[in-house]
């Protein structure tokens, strides 16, 4: 697999994609406004998620490895609605969180919710994981605002594998006909997706030279943006089977 962030670099795009939230949810004309990429939600909706859970996976980090669920941040206080209290709100949401991975270390255990994929459950993966959650939903700020911006390269090329290993990676059988999912990025890397009988894990793309059932070409930025159902298909370059995609979507390992 290829080499991923460093710690320390996770922490510090962490603290860098929660300012450009903060500074987005800033500009917006009305916290009322419904979010594009989100259609259920606002972006008041949309702050208190990315709030509430950075203040919930801080608390989740500081429980230690004996947890056995995430912890409910109890004691956090309540998202206010008025502007400069929530982005006040938001930017000690992150600090807390930010505070208790780097008290952690990355080695530490953690409880997780992804099972048997292929991200270990350690603070490490809690934190490269919290870094794809908060870019994601600060690209979806910024959509919201009209003034949408790609994801930073380093965080984008994390986030194709740290999707895969993380959020689909599964010991699950798949319920169809073997194949696998090529994911070729312009910057030059690739990952395969294999499903099949024994679920599915990832690995470097050139390490298997059977042709895949499908591929998907794009910037690691319209990777990522692809995989979170962001940008729809027909924005990027598939060949192959693209129906390959509404199986993935629908499958449902067990746990």
């Amino acid at each position: 697999m290829e080499k991923t962030l460093d710690f320390p670099d996770l922490l510090r795009l962490i603290d860098e994609r929660s300012t450009a939230f903060r500074a987005a949810v800033a500009s917006a004309p009305s916290l009322d406004v419904q979010v594009p990429t989100c259609p259920e939600w606002t972006l008041l909706d949309l702050v208190h998620h990315l709030g509430e859970g950075r203040h919930a996976w801080a608390a989740t980090v500081a429980a230690g490895p004996t947890a056995t669920a995430k912890s409910a941040a109890e004691d956090a206080p309540a998202a206010p609605r008025e502007r400069e209290a929530l982005l006040a709100w938001l930017a000690e949401s992150t600090r807390e969180l930010v505070d208790a991975l780097r008290e952690a270390g990355p080695d530490r255990g953690c409880w997780t919710w992804w099972g048997a994929s292929q991200s270990p459950k350690t603070c490490g993966a809690v934190a490269r994981h919290q870094l794809q959650q908060i870019a994601v939903h600060t690209y979806d700020a910024q959509v919201t605002v009209g003034a949408p911006q790609p994801l930073p390269a380093e965080v984008a090329l994390d986030g194709v594998e740290e999707f895969l290993s993380t959020c689909v990676a599964t010991t699950s059988a798949w319920p169809h006909k073997p194949t696998a999912f090529d994911f070729h990025a312009t910057e030059g890397r690739s990952w395969r997706l294999t499903v099949d009988a024994a679920g599915a894990r990832v690995t470097p793309a050139a390490e298997t030279p059977d042709e895949p059932g499908v591929s998907v070409h794009g910037t690691a930025n319209e990777l990522v943006l692809f995989v979170y159902d962001r940008i729809p298909a027909d924005t990027l370059r598939l060949d192959g089977d693209a129906t390959l995609f509404d199986l993935l979507r629908e499958w449902e390992p067990e746990e």
